[in-house]
């Protein structure tokens, strides 16, 4: 759906609490409520529940598409929900699609990390520190991105724990110096 409908779209990046790839199964949060992005904005709780719910009624899917491109619709989000922290999505990123395999290879590296929605607001007000509450949102897609804007948001890959890159680099580095002093 190129052209105007798509443009007028606002888009909000989050880095997701959790982004996990587990082969072409991606998930984690895509908005984060009462952080404030680097836009000033904050997604308030509830702001999703009208349009989940209006999917759901007509039988639709909120689209998962690559770095918000209309024509670069990657796999299928089987699972979008508000929970106590934020909205939380799981789906397929379908290596069949060409723009899948790559975006599936990437995650898996860690290269991308991000997540980000696709709106229209709906309700917002502002408040005395010049924040845009974000109370009603018309969900239209969440994009797996470079650059999220919710900064304030962990991602963690599968299996992974605090602490597990540092102490593999670590150990790779003690490797190294041995390989080095000729040990």
């Amino acid at each position: 759906m190129k052209g105007r409908m798509m443009d007028d779209l606002e888009r909000k990046d989050c880095q997701g609490a959790a982004l996990v790839a587990d082969g072409v199964t991606v998930e984690g949060y895509a908005s984060l409520f009462g952080a404030a992005d680097q836009g000033n904005d904050v997604v308030m709780p509830g702001a999703y529940a009208a349009a989940l719910q209006r999917l759901a009624g007509e039988g639709r899917r909120v689209k998962m598409l690559w770095q918000h491109d209309p024509a670069q619709p990657i796999g299928v989000w089987d699972e979008v929900r508000e929970d106590a922290r934020g909205l939380w999505v799981k789906g397929r990123v379908l290596e069949t699609v060409a723009q899948g395999r790559e975006a599936a290879a990437l995650v898996a590296a860690g290269a991308i990390d991000g997540l980000s929605i696709g709106y229209r607001t709906v309700r917002a007000e502002k408040n005395d520190r010049g924040q845009r509450l974000l109370k009603e949102l018309e969900l239209w897609e969440v994009s797996l991105v470079t650059f999220p804007m919710l900064t304030s948001a962990r991602v963690q890959a599968k299996g992974d724990e605090p602490g597990h890159a540092l102490r593999g680099m670590a150990a790779a580095l003690r490797d190294a110096a041995r390989a080095l002093a000729g040990d």
